[in-house]
């Protein structure tokens, strides 16, 4: 677990280019902090999310999981999928940020998918909690019908989600986000992520390590960056968003332009600070030949 980013004294807290100032380690929190609820904030991207916030704003991460030792803020155990605990974590709190997922299993994909989505939304509705940032795979609403023959595909397209069970219960949940935002007034930011990199290690968590010129996912974003655009999502002023109900893909400029990312930039002033251009430039490694593939 060497170098989890939790900001505790001895890591330095991300540099944030987006929406709103740095905050320094140990000058305090603003003075307009927001309390915040993490939901799932124990996984893959929590930490990062957590790392961008908690010098900034009131945090309290919750997670069936406990958290690394690292971490020394508030943390509550609490399963996604407890709406009657996820109502009472909510209590208080300014904004809910669900980071919790779940892939494989059948009936846990749809409870924490799902039913995590209904308890953010009911916890939203009953304290008069304004603004959820919720989170999923780009393949929630742009499924392999837009990937495999579109081009340029962008955030406020008609959703099509995946249909297996990840996206297909994702995209369920998003449509509870929808319904209850449309129904209640709350503001629903959902960031949709495709493929996290390492900043410091673009080979990424593929077995054997991926296969040369078949390594660049063209929507790829550092996870450093990932945690910045929650934070993003959190402080935008909401006369910025043109809906009650707003979609961004989260990921650098790519010359590819398979997917477009003007969104995020225009809306949420989110500026990445990597560019994982090592994946497509290639100059990050080296084949045994020396001769780039050239035969």
């Amino acid at each position: 677990m060497a170098g989890y980013p939790y900001p505790v004294a001895r890591i330095q807290p991300a540099i944030y280019y987006g929406h709103g100032s740095q905050v320094a380690p140990g000058s305090g929190r603003k003075a307009d902090a927001m309390n915040i609820l993490i939901l799932g904030g124990n996984g893959m991207l929590g930490p990062w999310a957590v790392r961008a916030l908690i010098n900034r704003h009131n945090v309290l991460l919750t997670d069936i999981n406990e958290p690394h030792s690292d971490y020394t803020g508030k943390y509550l155990q609490l399963s996604v999928d407890d709406v009657d605990g996820v109502v009472k974590a909510a209590e208080g709190m300014d904004v809910i940020v669900n980071l919790s997922v779940l892939r494989p299993h059948r009936k846990l994909a749809f409870d924490v998918n799902v039913m995590g989505n209904y308890a953010m939304m009911v916890a939203a509705r009953t304290h008069g909690i304004t603004r959820v940032i919720n989170s999923g795979p780009h393949y929630q609403m742009a499924g392999m019908q837009y990937e495999n023959w579109d081009f340029d595909l962008n955030p406020d397209m008609p959703p099509a989600s995946g249909t297996r069970l990840y996206a297909h219960t994702k995209a369920l949940g998003q449509e509870i986000c929808r319904v209850f935002s449309e129904r209640h007034g709350i503001q629903v930011i959902t960031l949709l992520y495709y493929n996290m990199k390492h900043s410091w290690d673009l080979s990424g968590m593929e077995p054997g390590g991926p296969e040369y010129h078949h390594d660049m996912t063209p929507y790829s974003t550092a996870w450093p960056d990932c945690g910045t655009a929650v934070r993003a999502a959190v402080e935008v002023p909401e006369e910025r968003l043109a809906t009650r109900c707003e979609t961004f893909f989260v990921f650098p400029d790519l010359p590819h332009r398979k997917f477009n990312n003007e969104k995020i930039k225009r809306v949420l002033g989110w500026q990445p600070r990597y560019h994982v251009e090592g994946l497509w430039n290639k100059d990050w490694r080296t084949p045994p030949d020396n001769l780039h593939g050239a035969f």
